[in-house]
């Protein structure tokens, strides 16, 4: 009898001692994996994915081990929604994602009411952060910060052009057309055109012929290259000769390839390339060496994970509110896209954008190059 009680006590110390040995700390990624819009996903994966495996190499988030468990959300905010509750029911705890403000912003609130802390790389609407929540963070900026750069560079550059002002109708790209109409309107330029688009559209022949009537030399877009690409190449075989302008919802090499030619010049605003900052140099040359371009959202994705690493190992705990506060109230955090703090907001404290210009690079190809 006493034996069978020894054993039946150094089995449950073995189970006890292995939970605790292969203890994980769930991890959702959350973006469009499939869809249009893959290649931002892809970036989000891949970064995500490659900083947990550095983290759980050095140990991982205070002893436990990271698990990346992946949500395909199609840039739609319904399965977006549909994501988030599955991550809840999965047991992840932290969130990386989403990419689309219109998919963030429903989500978060799916994450707030069950205990989860969310940090986005990329969505960039006001409101995601304007809430009053406790869980929402991004590594990116703004629409406003962003708006407010690009409005100022097309009335200081184009202060005699005729300016058409074109969204995608979403959060992210009505917001972000819509802050840079403001900036340049506060500058004293009114555009002569104003114009929304259904994302997945392909042909964009009314669009152009309202522009060419009116007379547009300058055209700025709120969305995702998917879109702006077509609009740039059928703007190009239609005759339209215009300046064209978005933001960080195009930077991916994909709209080269969409565009073609057209690309040649189009300007975009979007934070220093991650990928010169000398703290990532060893990574991007990790990410090369597999294959991957770690451009856009790769670093973004990558800081997101080591942020909430780093913040745990300050307060000793893995619990997602816990983290939240340190993350508010003990940064800046060391990452490879610099030191990041967050405001009570959950908003970066140090908001960059600049202007890019797409051109041929030295290898023949078109891509994006800081002014």
């Amino acid at each position: 009898m006493k034996k069978l009680l020894l054993s039946a006590v150094a089995l449950t110390a073995m189970v006890a001692y292995g939970g605790s040995a292969w203890a994980e700390v769930l991890v959702g990624v959350g973006g469009p994996l499939t869809g249009p819009n893959a290649a931002f996903g892809a970036q989000l994966q891949k970064g995500a994915e490659q900083a947990a495996a550095d983290i759980n190499a050095a140990g991982g988030m205070n002893g436990e081990q990271i698990k990346i468990v992946l949500g395909d959300d199609v840039s739609d905010a319904k399965q977006g929604v549909s994501v988030a509750n599955k991550f809840v029911a999965d047991g992840v705890k932290f969130v990386i994602g989403h990419f689309n403000s219109g998919v963030s912003i429903p989500a978060s609130e799916v994450y707030a009411e069950n205990g989860l802390l969310q940090i986005t790389p990329a969505s960039t609407n006001p409101q995601y952060t304007e809430r009053g929540m406790w869980n929402t963070f991004r590594t990116c900026g703004r629409d406003d910060q962003q708006g407010a750069v690009a409005g100022a560079y097309i009335a200081e550059k184009f202060k005699d052009g005729k300016v058409a002002v074109v969204h995608d109708k979403t959060p992210y790209g009505q917001g972000l057309a819509d802050e840079t109409k403001k900036a340049m309107n506060a500058a004293g330029v009114t555009e002569v055109l104003y114009e929304g688009i259904t994302p997945g559209d392909k042909d964009y022949s009314a669009l152009i012929a309202k522009m060419k009537e009116a007379g547009v030399t300058v055209v700025y877009f709120g969305g995702l290259h998917t879109e702006f690409g077509l609009i740039e190449r059928q703007a190009a075989d239609q005759g339209l000769k215009a300046a064209f302008m978005s933001g960080d919802g195009i930077v991916s090499n994909e709209l080269a390839s969409i565009a073609g030619d057209a690309v040649n010049g189009t300007l975009m605003t979007f934070a220093p390339d991650p990928r010169k900052n000398p703290a990532a140099k060893d990574l991007v040359e990790k990410f090369r060496a597999g294959g991957f371009e770690p451009e856009a959202y790769t670093l973004y994705s990558y800081a997101a994970l080591q942020v909430i690493a780093e913040a745990a190992k300050k307060v000793g705990s893995n619990d997602p509110e816990a983290i939240a506060t340190a993350m508010k109230e003990q940064g800046p955090y060391a990452t490879v896209i610099g030191e990041l703090g967050f405001d009570a907001k959950g908003d970066i404290t140090r908001p960059d954008y600049v202007m890019y210009t797409w051109k041929k690079g030295e290898d023949g190809k078109y891509s994006y190059f800081q002014d």
